[in-house]
């Protein structure tokens, strides 16, 4: 199971962004675990510097907008 972070305040698009990898991973059928992360110290430690964000198992590979499905789908095909 991928573990999938969505870094940011709690904003609009911190929430769409969690609940559009949501949603496309239930539709590809993938397990994944997605959390919220509004901590700023956490935020920091991966370099963040716009929101939202997107931490896929541990390393940091979108940040500043809400990501398109293509690269969603991309990382929850990449091993």
């Amino acid at each position: 199971m991928k573990t999938i972070k969505v870094l940011g305040s709690g904003c609009a698009k911190c929430n769409k962004t969690a609940e559009t990898i949501e949603r496309i991973s239930k539709e590809l059928n993938v397990e994944v675990g997605v959390i919220k992360e509004a901590d700023p110290q956490v935020m920091m430690e991966y370099g963040v510097m716009s929101t939202p964000a997107v931490v896929v198992d541990g390393k940091l590979v979108h940040s500043g907008s809400i990501p398109h499905r293509s690269d969603i789908e991309q990382w929850l095909a990449s091993d």
